[in-house]
Protein backbone atom coordinates (compact mmCIF):
# COMPACT_ATOMS: atom_id res chain seq x y z
CA UNK A 1 0.00 0.00 0.00
CA UNK A 2 1.02 3.58 -0.50
CA UNK A 3 1.47 5.82 1.59
CA UNK A 4 -0.80 9.14 0.77
CA UNK A 5 0.30 12.59 1.79
CA UNK A 6 -1.77 15.18 2.68
CA UNK A 7 -1.41 18.86 4.14
CA UNK A 8 -2.71 20.44 7.36
CA UNK A 9 -3.99 23.77 7.01
CA UNK A 10 -3.65 26.79 9.51
CA UNK A 11 0.18 26.31 10.14
CA UNK A 12 1.83 27.78 13.00
CA UNK A 13 5.77 28.23 13.68
CA UNK A 14 7.30 25.91 15.92
CA UNK A 15 9.47 27.43 18.90
CA UNK A 16 13.49 27.26 17.82
CA UNK A 17 15.72 25.13 19.04
CA UNK A 18 13.18 23.81 21.36
CA UNK A 19 14.29 20.02 22.41
CA UNK A 20 12.17 16.84 21.47
CA UNK A 21 10.28 16.25 24.84
CA UNK A 22 8.99 19.97 24.30
CA UNK A 23 8.63 19.45 21.06
CA UNK A 24 6.16 16.34 21.75
CA UNK A 25 4.28 18.44 24.05
CA UNK A 26 3.80 21.00 21.96
CA UNK A 27 2.34 19.16 18.62
CA UNK A 28 0.04 17.50 21.28
CA UNK A 29 -1.35 20.84 21.87
CA UNK A 30 -1.70 22.18 18.54
CA UNK A 31 -3.22 18.83 17.06
CA UNK A 32 -3.76 19.54 13.27
CA UNK A 33 -2.76 23.04 13.32
CA UNK A 34 1.05 21.91 12.98
CA UNK A 35 1.93 22.18 9.33
CA UNK A 36 3.10 18.90 8.38
CA UNK A 37 3.47 16.37 5.14
CA UNK A 38 1.75 13.25 6.94
CA UNK A 39 1.79 9.93 5.10
CA UNK A 40 -1.03 7.49 6.14
CA UNK A 41 -0.55 5.13 8.23
CA UNK A 42 -3.91 3.45 8.35
CA UNK A 43 -3.02 0.12 7.89
CA UNK A 44 -1.09 0.63 11.22
CA UNK A 45 -2.36 -0.77 14.62
CA UNK A 46 -0.75 1.02 17.54
CA UNK A 47 -1.36 -1.27 20.70
CA UNK A 48 -0.90 0.41 24.17
CA UNK A 49 -1.31 -2.33 26.81
CA UNK A 50 -2.20 -1.19 30.45
CA UNK A 51 -2.82 -2.23 33.86
CA UNK A 52 -3.89 0.49 36.61
CA UNK A 53 -2.06 3.39 34.37
CA UNK A 54 -4.09 5.49 34.09
CA UNK A 55 -2.00 8.51 34.31
CA UNK A 56 0.51 7.15 32.21
CA UNK A 57 -2.45 7.52 29.77
CA UNK A 58 -3.29 10.97 30.53
CA UNK A 59 0.09 12.06 29.93
CA UNK A 60 1.56 9.90 26.64
CA UNK A 61 -1.57 9.32 24.60
CA UNK A 62 -1.90 12.80 23.45
CA UNK A 63 1.48 12.26 21.85
CA UNK A 64 0.83 9.40 20.38
CA UNK A 65 -2.88 10.30 19.31
CA UNK A 66 -1.10 13.24 17.83
CA UNK A 67 1.67 11.94 15.80
CA UNK A 68 0.82 8.68 14.60
CA UNK A 69 -0.37 9.75 10.85
CA UNK A 70 -3.80 7.94 10.86
CA UNK A 71 -3.04 4.62 12.64
CA UNK A 72 -5.37 3.51 14.66
CA UNK A 73 -4.85 3.60 18.42
CA UNK A 74 -5.78 0.69 20.37
CA UNK A 75 -5.33 0.20 24.25
CA UNK A 76 -5.75 -3.24 25.40
CA UNK A 77 -6.63 -3.15 29.43
CA UNK A 78 -5.70 -6.09 31.79
CA UNK A 79 -8.34 -5.36 33.94
CA UNK A 80 -7.48 -2.43 35.76
CA UNK A 81 -8.98 -1.51 39.19
CA UNK A 82 -8.18 1.90 38.26
CA UNK A 83 -10.08 4.17 36.09
CA UNK A 84 -8.21 3.53 33.29
CA UNK A 85 -11.11 2.89 31.35
CA UNK A 86 -13.34 5.44 32.37
CA UNK A 87 -10.66 8.14 31.86
CA UNK A 88 -9.85 6.15 28.14
CA UNK A 89 -14.10 6.56 27.36
CA UNK A 90 -13.95 10.63 28.63
CA UNK A 91 -10.54 11.93 27.52
CA UNK A 92 -9.64 9.82 24.67
CA UNK A 93 -12.98 8.49 22.73
CA UNK A 94 -11.32 8.02 19.36
CA UNK A 95 -8.89 5.22 21.24
CA UNK A 96 -10.67 1.75 20.37
CA UNK A 97 -10.78 -0.11 23.78
CA UNK A 98 -10.02 -3.82 24.30
CA UNK A 99 -10.83 -5.20 27.38
CA UNK A 100 -9.04 -8.14 28.86
CA UNK A 101 -10.92 -10.21 31.65
CA UNK A 102 -8.04 -10.36 34.47
CA UNK A 103 -4.51 -9.23 34.30
CA UNK A 104 -2.89 -11.77 31.84
CA UNK A 105 0.39 -9.96 32.09
CA UNK A 106 2.72 -8.56 29.45
CA UNK A 107 2.35 -11.63 26.98
CA UNK A 108 -0.68 -13.31 26.88
CA UNK A 109 -2.65 -9.71 27.29
CA UNK A 110 -0.71 -9.06 24.08
CA UNK A 111 -1.66 -12.55 22.73
CA UNK A 112 -5.04 -11.84 23.28
CA UNK A 113 -5.41 -8.41 22.14
CA UNK A 114 -3.93 -8.97 19.02
CA UNK A 115 -6.22 -12.00 17.83
CA UNK A 116 -8.95 -9.04 17.74
CA UNK A 117 -6.71 -6.79 15.58
CA UNK A 118 -7.15 -6.72 12.02
CA UNK A 119 -4.65 -4.73 10.57
CA UNK A 120 -1.77 -6.37 8.62
CA UNK A 121 1.41 -4.11 11.50
CA UNK A 122 0.71 -3.84 14.86
CA UNK A 123 3.22 -1.87 16.89
CA UNK A 124 3.43 -3.09 20.38
CA UNK A 125 3.53 0.24 22.55
CA UNK A 126 4.30 0.73 26.04
CA UNK A 127 1.82 3.30 28.27
CA UNK A 128 5.18 5.42 29.13
CA UNK A 129 6.38 6.26 25.54
CA UNK A 130 5.97 9.60 23.86
CA UNK A 131 6.36 9.41 20.54
CA UNK A 132 7.84 12.00 18.04
CA UNK A 133 6.42 13.79 14.70
CA UNK A 134 6.98 10.78 11.80
CA UNK A 135 7.80 8.47 14.41
CA UNK A 136 5.97 5.16 12.26
CA UNK A 137 6.68 6.13 8.92
CA UNK A 138 10.76 5.04 9.03
CA UNK A 139 8.87 1.62 10.66
CA UNK A 140 6.32 1.03 8.01
CA UNK A 141 8.71 1.79 5.34
CA UNK A 142 11.07 -0.61 6.09
CA UNK A 143 8.80 -3.38 6.69
CA UNK A 144 7.00 -2.60 3.35
CA UNK A 145 10.27 -2.32 0.97
CA UNK A 146 12.08 -5.60 3.19
CA UNK A 147 10.20 -8.12 3.08
CA UNK A 148 12.47 -10.79 5.19
CA UNK A 149 12.38 -8.01 7.72
CA UNK A 150 9.40 -9.40 10.27
CA UNK A 151 10.09 -6.80 12.89
CA UNK A 152 11.91 -3.24 13.99
CA UNK A 153 12.32 -0.68 16.29
CA UNK A 154 13.27 2.90 16.55
CA UNK A 155 15.80 4.57 18.56
CA UNK A 156 14.80 4.44 21.91
CA UNK A 157 15.99 7.64 24.48
CA UNK A 158 15.50 8.18 27.64
CA UNK A 159 12.48 10.38 28.44
CA UNK A 160 13.89 11.78 31.61
CA UNK A 161 17.59 12.24 30.49
CA UNK A 162 16.77 13.08 26.26
CA UNK A 163 20.41 12.91 24.89
CA UNK A 164 20.85 9.29 26.61
CA UNK A 165 19.68 6.07 25.28
CA UNK A 166 17.08 4.19 27.16
CA UNK A 167 17.56 1.29 28.94
CA UNK A 168 15.24 -0.66 27.21
CA UNK A 169 16.35 -1.33 23.57
CA UNK A 170 18.21 1.67 23.15
CA UNK A 171 19.98 1.58 19.39
CA UNK A 172 19.02 -1.88 18.68
CA UNK A 173 19.23 -5.28 20.72
CA UNK A 174 22.02 -7.63 21.02
CA UNK A 175 22.87 -10.88 22.70
CA UNK A 176 26.44 -11.82 23.30
CA UNK A 177 27.19 -15.97 22.90
CA UNK A 178 25.70 -16.92 25.88
CA UNK A 179 22.52 -15.41 25.72
CA UNK A 180 22.87 -12.17 28.10
CA UNK A 181 20.81 -9.35 25.81
CA UNK A 182 22.31 -5.49 26.00
CA UNK A 183 22.06 -2.68 23.22
CA UNK A 184 23.75 -0.65 21.44
CA UNK A 185 23.60 2.46 23.31
CA UNK A 186 23.59 -0.04 26.71
CA UNK A 187 25.96 -2.20 28.34
CA UNK A 188 24.57 -3.72 31.22
CA UNK A 189 23.24 -0.21 33.27
CA UNK A 190 26.02 2.20 31.39
CA UNK A 191 24.10 4.05 28.78
CA UNK A 192 25.31 6.46 26.54
CA UNK A 193 24.83 9.92 24.90
CA UNK A 194 23.45 9.73 21.26
CA UNK A 195 25.74 11.62 19.70
CA UNK A 196 24.43 10.00 16.04
CA UNK A 197 26.58 7.14 16.13
CA UNK A 198 23.71 5.03 15.89
CA UNK A 199 21.57 6.74 13.00
CA UNK A 200 21.80 3.88 10.40
CA UNK A 201 19.41 1.14 10.01
CA UNK A 202 20.30 -2.25 10.07
CA UNK A 203 19.41 -6.28 11.48
CA UNK A 204 19.67 -6.86 15.31
CA UNK A 205 19.05 -9.78 17.23
CA UNK A 206 16.22 -8.49 18.80
CA UNK A 207 13.23 -5.03 18.84
CA UNK A 208 12.27 -3.91 21.76
CA UNK A 209 8.63 -4.91 23.60
CA UNK A 210 8.95 -0.89 24.40
CA UNK A 211 7.93 -0.15 20.72
CA UNK A 212 8.32 -2.82 18.39
CA UNK A 213 6.59 -3.01 14.81
CA UNK A 214 5.38 -6.10 13.73
CA UNK A 215 3.86 -7.61 10.60
CA UNK A 216 0.84 -9.73 11.92
CA UNK A 217 1.51 -12.07 9.99
CA UNK A 218 4.85 -12.83 11.32
CA UNK A 219 3.41 -12.41 14.72
CA UNK A 220 0.54 -15.26 14.17
CA UNK A 221 2.77 -17.86 12.68
CA UNK A 222 5.09 -17.77 15.38
CA UNK A 223 1.97 -17.59 18.11
CA UNK A 224 2.80 -14.29 19.46
CA UNK A 225 4.60 -14.13 23.33
CA UNK A 226 5.46 -16.76 25.17
CA UNK A 227 2.85 -16.85 27.56
CA UNK A 228 5.15 -18.98 30.23
CA UNK A 229 7.10 -15.56 30.14
CA UNK A 230 4.80 -13.57 31.54
CA UNK A 231 6.73 -10.77 31.12
CA UNK A 232 10.57 -9.71 30.20
CA UNK A 233 12.69 -11.30 27.93
CA UNK A 234 9.10 -11.98 25.93
CA UNK A 235 10.49 -9.99 22.81
CA UNK A 236 13.76 -11.44 22.96
CA UNK A 237 12.17 -14.82 22.53
CA UNK A 238 10.04 -14.26 19.79
CA UNK A 239 12.54 -12.07 17.89
CA UNK A 240 14.97 -15.39 18.27
CA UNK A 241 12.22 -17.76 16.64
CA UNK A 242 11.96 -14.84 13.85
CA UNK A 243 15.26 -15.53 13.04
CA UNK A 244 15.08 -19.19 13.42
CA UNK A 245 12.26 -19.04 10.92
CA UNK A 246 14.36 -17.51 8.13
CA UNK A 247 13.12 -14.19 9.06
CA UNK A 248 15.27 -10.47 9.85
CA UNK A 249 14.55 -8.18 12.91
CA UNK A 250 15.89 -4.52 12.36
CA UNK A 251 16.50 -1.23 14.37
CA UNK A 252 15.90 2.10 12.54
CA UNK A 253 17.33 5.02 13.35
CA UNK A 254 15.45 7.06 11.28
CA UNK A 255 12.43 7.16 14.30
CA UNK A 256 12.65 8.42 17.75
CA UNK A 257 11.00 7.83 20.96
CA UNK A 258 11.49 8.46 24.28
CA UNK A 259 10.75 6.17 27.51
CA UNK A 260 10.34 6.30 30.90
CA UNK A 261 10.88 2.70 31.54
CA UNK A 262 10.02 1.26 35.22
CA UNK A 263 6.45 1.66 34.47
CA UNK A 264 5.86 -1.12 36.07
CA UNK A 265 8.72 -2.65 37.55
CA UNK A 266 11.08 -1.17 39.02
CA UNK A 267 14.53 -2.61 37.68
CA UNK A 268 15.55 -3.09 41.48
CA UNK A 269 12.39 -4.79 42.30
CA UNK A 270 13.05 -8.59 42.90
CA UNK A 271 9.85 -9.75 40.85
CA UNK A 272 11.27 -7.66 37.87
CA UNK A 273 15.12 -9.54 38.50
CA UNK A 274 13.37 -13.32 39.34
CA UNK A 275 11.56 -12.66 36.18
CA UNK A 276 14.47 -12.04 33.70
CA UNK A 277 16.61 -14.48 35.05
CA UNK A 278 14.21 -17.61 34.57
CA UNK A 279 12.84 -16.09 31.37
CA UNK A 280 16.68 -15.57 30.54
CA UNK A 281 17.26 -19.41 31.30
CA UNK A 282 13.82 -20.14 29.02
CA UNK A 283 14.80 -17.92 26.48
CA UNK A 284 18.79 -19.83 25.75
CA UNK A 285 17.15 -23.73 26.38
CA UNK A 286 14.29 -23.23 24.13
CA UNK A 287 16.14 -21.40 21.39
CA UNK A 288 20.03 -22.81 21.25
CA UNK A 289 20.90 -25.32 18.69
CA UNK A 290 21.94 -28.49 20.04
CA UNK A 291 25.94 -28.12 19.41
CA UNK A 292 25.95 -25.20 21.30
CA UNK A 293 22.98 -25.64 24.15
CA UNK A 294 25.44 -27.86 26.82
CA UNK A 295 27.73 -25.66 26.81
CA UNK A 296 26.01 -22.11 27.09
CA UNK A 297 23.84 -23.71 30.08
CA UNK A 298 26.70 -24.66 32.00
CA UNK A 299 28.29 -20.98 31.86
CA UNK A 300 24.98 -19.43 32.42
CA UNK A 301 24.21 -21.28 35.68
CA UNK A 302 27.69 -20.59 36.71
CA UNK A 303 27.26 -16.78 35.86
CA UNK A 304 23.66 -16.79 37.40
CA UNK A 305 25.00 -18.24 40.47
CA UNK A 306 27.93 -15.93 41.21
CA UNK A 307 25.48 -12.99 40.36
CA UNK A 308 23.93 -14.20 43.20
CA UNK A 309 26.81 -14.28 45.63
CA UNK A 310 27.97 -10.75 44.27
CA UNK A 311 24.47 -9.41 45.64
CA UNK A 312 24.41 -11.43 48.58
CA UNK A 313 27.91 -9.78 49.48
CA UNK A 314 26.47 -6.26 48.55
CA UNK A 315 24.11 -6.83 50.93
CA UNK A 316 21.38 -6.96 48.33
CA UNK A 317 19.91 -10.12 49.93
CA UNK A 318 16.25 -9.86 48.55
CA UNK A 319 17.64 -9.63 44.87
CA UNK A 320 20.28 -13.02 45.45
CA UNK A 321 16.89 -14.62 46.97
CA UNK A 322 14.95 -13.54 43.43
CA UNK A 323 18.30 -15.29 41.23
CA UNK A 324 17.76 -18.47 43.53
CA UNK A 325 14.23 -18.87 42.53
CA UNK A 326 14.47 -18.16 39.39
CA UNK A 327 16.85 -21.26 38.63
CA UNK A 328 14.67 -23.65 41.26
CA UNK A 329 11.14 -22.42 39.01
CA UNK A 330 12.95 -22.84 35.89
CA UNK A 331 14.11 -26.58 36.60
CA UNK A 332 10.63 -27.27 37.98
CA UNK A 333 9.33 -26.27 34.34
CA UNK A 334 11.24 -27.86 32.88
CA UNK A 335 9.48 -30.59 30.90
CA UNK A 336 7.21 -27.90 29.56
CA UNK A 337 10.20 -25.90 28.45
CA UNK A 338 11.33 -29.48 26.66
CA UNK A 339 8.44 -29.75 24.91
CA UNK A 340 8.72 -26.32 23.53
CA UNK A 341 12.51 -27.27 22.39
CA UNK A 342 11.45 -30.14 21.14
CA UNK A 343 8.28 -28.34 19.01
CA UNK A 344 10.98 -26.22 17.54
CA UNK A 345 14.23 -28.44 17.67
CA UNK A 346 14.07 -28.40 13.56
CA UNK A 347 13.85 -24.96 13.00
CA UNK A 348 17.24 -24.12 15.58
CA UNK A 349 20.17 -22.45 13.21
CA UNK A 350 23.77 -23.29 14.30
CA UNK A 351 24.72 -20.31 11.11
CA UNK A 352 25.93 -17.00 12.18
CA UNK A 353 22.82 -14.85 13.47
CA UNK A 354 22.49 -11.38 13.04
CA UNK A 355 23.02 -9.20 16.02
CA UNK A 356 25.12 -11.61 18.07
CA UNK A 357 28.59 -10.94 19.58
CA UNK A 358 30.70 -14.23 19.72
CA UNK A 359 32.25 -13.40 23.27
CA UNK A 360 30.95 -12.82 27.08
CA UNK A 361 29.23 -9.59 27.92
CA UNK A 362 30.36 -10.32 31.41
CA UNK A 363 34.03 -10.60 30.55
CA UNK A 364 33.92 -7.76 28.41
CA UNK A 365 32.29 -5.31 30.86
CA UNK A 366 33.52 -6.73 34.35
CA UNK A 367 36.96 -8.03 33.23
CA UNK A 368 38.01 -5.37 30.57
CA UNK A 369 36.55 -2.61 31.23
CA UNK A 370 34.50 -1.99 28.24
CA UNK A 371 31.64 0.70 29.00
CA UNK A 372 30.53 1.26 25.25
CA UNK A 373 28.83 -0.72 22.16
CA UNK A 374 32.29 0.73 19.91
CA UNK A 375 34.39 -0.99 22.35
CA UNK A 376 33.08 -4.37 21.70
CA UNK A 377 34.22 -4.29 17.75
CA UNK A 378 31.34 -5.82 16.64
CA UNK A 379 31.86 -6.67 12.68
CA UNK A 380 29.11 -4.45 11.14
CA UNK A 381 27.69 -6.28 8.30
CA UNK A 382 25.61 -4.69 6.03
CA UNK A 383 23.75 -2.06 7.20
CA UNK A 384 21.78 1.25 5.35
CA UNK A 385 22.60 5.21 6.04
CA UNK A 386 19.86 7.30 6.98
CA UNK A 387 19.30 7.34 3.06
CA UNK A 388 19.41 3.99 2.48
CA UNK A 389 22.31 3.15 0.85
CA UNK A 390 23.87 0.08 2.05
CA UNK A 391 27.24 0.45 3.41
CA UNK A 392 29.60 -2.14 5.35
CA UNK A 393 32.26 -1.14 7.80
CA UNK A 394 33.65 -1.84 11.54
CA UNK A 395 31.38 -0.27 14.18
CA UNK A 396 33.02 3.06 15.28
Amino acid sequence: MTCRKKRRKNSKTRPPGCCPIFRVSILATLGSSAETAVASCADVAVVILNWNGQELLRQFLPSVLANSDGARIVVADNASTDASVAVLQKEFPSVHIIQNSSNLGFCEGYNQALQQVAEPYYVLLNSDVAVTPGWLRPLRSLLEERPEVAACQPKIRAFHDPERFEYAGAGGGYLDRLGYPFCRGRLFDTLEIDRGQYDDARPVAWATGACMMVRASAWHAQGGLEKAFFAHMEEIDLCWRLQNAGLEVWYHGGSTVYHVGGGTLHKSNPRKTYLNYRNGLALVYKNTAEAELLGTMISRVILDWVAALRSLLQGAAAEAGAILRAHRDFYNQLTYWKLQRKASLHKLRTAERQGVFNGSLVWAYFAQGKRTFGELQIPDRTALTAHGAAHVHPER
